[in-house]
């Protein structure tokens, strides 16, 4: 209790902000007057030279929330100049999440924290650890203006076909991944973008659907042999049935080919769009909730952590419990069930101490 009153208190303090400066091959951090909140797929390189991914948009005044993306290595599958990197996650999942933190116990135990609002341990970036902060929309505008190597063309033509097949302007996008970093390789590495907000973000799901049912269109799926190996990997790793597992892929619409080149779209909240700050609420684990219940609005399943606002649920065991969302930091559970549908979920289930922005309740 004492510590978490230390963070409300420094809570009250004006927001750290930031200013993004062109450093060498990233950007250099720095305090001052906003330019904007820290957003989910941001990336952070440390004085130690690894790198880091942020994750959603609930980060402590002293750190950044994110999980361990690329450290350096001899030989890698990325680089930039003489550096080699390897990715410590082998593919994205809770469990290869879990054996970062080990990870990072074990080698790096100053990027673990205990956050007294989610009472969870988790990979956290202090501050005065962050050698370069990386901003997705900054780099995409350098290429869209400067040009590059045979990836960074590619992704270029591919804001601007989306851009005008959206109306949505190409300062909206932004790249992420090793292309935001500059540890791309240029033949075997994916596109990963990034959209701001909620309502450019369904222009580019209702566009990229539309045009993937059209001949000659430069976006397409997955081959039936690669979506048979997608449809058997999620039905090995998460608890979904094959007739689930395709449902799933079917509604992907930010995954695909662009020509012969993955890619991934990825919705990403504006300022005002970040509706609570870290702090508002607390949360207490009391248990695993298994039930059903049904969407009442699932605008912010978007983003992450997907967020359904969910009524009329059943949870087993568990009698009056009152669960008003279903919160998941999981993508594939992302913009997956639609308003009005019932879903069916086993999750942690956590009762809120104090809230502010929305009333006390118990989620999972």
């Amino acid at each position: 209790m004492e510590r978490y009153s230390v963070l409300k208190e420094r809570l009250k303090e004006p927001p750290i902000q930031l200013h993004i400066y062109r450093h060498g091959e990233g950007f250099q951090f720095h305090e001052g007057r906003t330019v904007r909140k820290p957003k989910d797929r941001d990336l952070v390189e440390t004085v130690e030279g690894i790198l880091f991914c942020l994750v959603g948009y609930l980060h402590p005044p002293t750190g950044y929330t994110a999980y361990l993306k690329y450290v350096p290595a001899a030989r890698g599958k990325w680089s930039r100049g003489e550096i080699g990197y390897r990715r410590v996650l082998s593919y994205y999942h809770v469990t290869e999440v879990e054996k970062t933190l080990e990870f990072l116990r074990e080698h790096y135990p100053q990027f673990l924290f205990s956050c007294p609002v989610r009472n969870i341990k988790i990979s956290t970036v202090p501050r005065e650890r962050v050698k370069h902060y990386y901003v997705p929309e900054e780099r995409l505008q350098e290429i869209m203006t400067g040009g590059g190597d045979k990836l960074e063309e590619e992704v270029h033509r591919f804001v601007e076909f989306l851009s005008d097949l959206s109306g949505i302007k190409p300062e909206s996008f932004g790249v992420t991944g090793s292309v935001l970093l500059g540890t791309h390789n240029p033949l075997v590495s994916d596109i990963d973008l990034t959209v701001l907000g909620a309502g450019p973000s369904q222009r580019i799901i209702n566009a990229s659907l539309e045009t993937r049912g059209r001949g000659g269109s430069p976006i397409r799926g997955l081959t039936r042999e690669k979506a048979e190996e997608w449809i058997r990997e999620k039905t090995e790793r998460f608890p979904l049935t094959r007739g689930e597992a395709d449902l799933f892929l079917q509604r992907r619409w930010n995954y695909g080919y662009y020509g012969d080149r993955y890619f991934s779209i990825h919705p990403v909240r504006l300022d005002e769009e970040i509706d609570e700050e870290y702090g508002d609420r607390r949360h207490a684990p009391i248990g695993v909730a298994e039930g059903t219940g049904v969407v009442t609005s699932s605008h912010e399943s978007i983003f992450l952590p997907a967020i359904y606002r969910v009524e009329d649920v059943k949870a087993q065991g568990w009698g009056n419990l009152d669960i008003r969302e279903i919160v998941s930091y999981e993508g594939l559970y992302s913009d997956v069930v639609r308003e009005g549908r019932q879903l069916a979920s086993g999750a942690q289930s956590s009762r809120l101490r104090q809230g502010k922005r929305r009333p006390i309740t118990e989620s999972s």
